[in-house]
């Protein structure tokens, strides 16, 4: 009886705190809940984020009590605030936000404080972020003819402030003179013809410009082609090195193009691009580039763009740069010959049109490349239901090569589109594969399933816009994520006609994509 009366009085006992806790922690949360504090909590994670060089986007977390919120911005600071604000920002509404200041000064470190601000409560305190502007670019583009083999004309808005022209390689220093500055027109002579240049727009230690060109092919140094002359012929009586330049105009009849020399074929001028209208059917270990053409398949017998002919031979590089390739039944590349292929480099081209009945995309069945490089391109109504690259395991024919495979700065939409199909279907034994800053949209696809595509590509600065499959949590069949991609709807302008130019503007800062709807 002793010890249940005791057991029955410790029940007891501890029902009593049990029932004093509950009630304290109530009260306590009561009175925490109820405090009205006198000031306002100051603005918290705040982003900056610089855009077109030139232009900021600030935002923050907006606090129902603030009725708005005052914003200072310094120069040449970081954080210290010292001096006088060159920009006052008053009123800013949570409509408002993210908040975005234009016109700000190139290569300028700044800081920003904004602080919360209502009627009926103390201001808060400040709260600070710190960035730097780019490099400002008053550059406008150029227009028809302004490139020319041995020239430039560059164009700058009229009666902005610049003191020098700076130009490389070469070390060319051009100083310029009040009327080019009234014009915005500036023409420098004496470079040096199928040149990259870097140009540098100066005012005294201040840059205001930046932009890179490649002027044009010197006829004088390569074969003139015109539309009525027989490039086939010319072709055949080639010798390994020669240049032909094509004036604008149609070559072709839809028929096989075929080139068994190291030749290289180049439009004379990129604003009015000569057209080849056929297939290229590569020979005899020949090499090839193809520059500022119009590759067009839309006569031809069904093949793909370019095909790889003579087995048993290492074949040169392949180079196509600048060129819009369209309207090919089968695919892009078809190398089903046992050959070695030193490079292919896609680089700044636009290709759509190209269905894939009956082939992939890039298709190496039984051949190999040293290396594939494709960036800076633009792709779209194309393999819609094909992979995108297609590499066969012929490693035993060719022991100890590994390729090297760049994928870098494309826009990529609607490749690939069924939950079965694979950009990367890479089975060759040795590959090392880098895929980056890469637009990749609509697409059910997924990256590789194959167990010979390396399992650790390097990505980086990637977006996946309604394109599920690339992602994990997808669940996919995929062997390869790249869950470190951004899913940014890019908002292309009109993606139905090919224009992807990009209107976000966390993609736009970031320069993700085929630069030319970037920049």
């Amino acid at each position: 009886m002793k010890r249940r009366a005791i057991q029955s009085i410790i029940s007891l006992a501890l029902l009593a705190v049990t029932l004093c806790n509950y009630s304290c922690k109530d009260d306590r949360a009561e009175e925490l809940t109820s405090i009205d504090y006198e000031r306002l909590f100051s603005p918290i994670k705040i982003e900056a984020l610089v855009i077109n060089r030139t232009d900021a986007r600030l935002n923050w977390v907006h606090n129902k009590e603030v009725e708005s919120y005052t914003l200072e911005l310094f120069a040449d600071d970081s954080l210290t605030f010292a001096g006088t604000p060159v920009r006052i920002y008053e009123g800013i509404t949570e409509s408002e936000l993210p908040y975005y200041i234009r016109d700000l000064d190139g290569e300028t470190r700044y800081s920003a404080r904004i602080k919360a601000v209502a009627a009926e409560r103390n201001e808060s305190k400040w709260s600070g972020v710190t960035f730097k502007t780019g490099t400002e670019n008053i550059f406008l583009p150029f227009v028809d003819g302004d490139v020319e083999a041995t020239s430039v004309t560059l164009r700058w808005i009229p009666g902005r402030i610049v003191t020098a022209i700076q130009l490389e390689p070469g070390g060319i220093v051009h100083t310029v003179t009040a009327d080019e500055i009234e014009a915005g027109i500036a023409t420098i002579e004496g470079l040096a013809s199928e040149t990259n240049y870097t140009v540098t727009l100066k005012n005294g230690s201040k840059t205001r410009g930046v932009l890179t060109f490649m002027t044009l092919v010197d006829i004088g140094n390569a074969i003139p082609v015109y539309p009525e002359d027989d490039l086939q012929a010319m072709l055949d009586v080639a010798s390994d090195g020669d240049v032909f330049a094509l004036f604008p105009g149609t070559y072709g009849d839809g028929s096989k193009i075929v080139i068994s020399k190291s030749v290289e074929i180049k439009g004379v001028y990129p604003y009015d691009r000569a057209v080849l209208n056929g297939y290229i059917s590569l020979l005899d270990g020949a090499g090839l580039v193809l520059k500022d053409l119009i590759l067009e398949g839309t006569e031809t017998d069904g093949s793909q763009t370019i095909v790889y002919g003579t087995g048993d031979v290492e074949y040169g590089p392949l180079t196509v740069t600048g060129c819009e390739i369209r309207n090919y039944v089968k695919g892009l590349i078809y190398l089903n010959v046992r050959a070695m292929v030193e490079s292919m480099t896609f680089h700044g081209n636009i290709i759509h049109g190209i269905v894939c009945d009956g082939g992939d995309f890039i298709d190496s069945r039984v051949g190999a490349m040293r290396s594939l490089t494709f960036t800076n391109n633009t792709v779209y109504n194309s393999a819609a239901s094909r992979d995108f690259i297609r590499y066969d395991d012929a490693s035993g024919s060719f022991p100890g090569i590994t390729t090297e495979i760049l994928v870098d700065h494309n826009t990529l939409h609607g490749v690939s589109n069924t939950s079965s199909r694979r950009l990367l279907y890479v089975r060759f034994r040795e590959n090392k594969i880098t895929f980056t800053n890469t637009i990749v949209a609509a697409t059910e696809g997924i990256f590789s399933n194959q167990a010979n595509t390396d399992p650790s590509p390097t990505f980086g600065g990637n977006n996946f816009f309604n394109a599920p499959n690339l992602f994990s949590a997808s669940g996919s069949s995929s062997r390869i994520f790249d869950d470190s991609a951004t899913q940014e709807n890019p908002g292309f302008t009109d993606a139905a006609n090919g224009n992807f130019t990009v209107t976000n503007e966390v993609l736009k800062a970031k320069g993700t994509g085929d630069p030319r709807w970037v920049n």
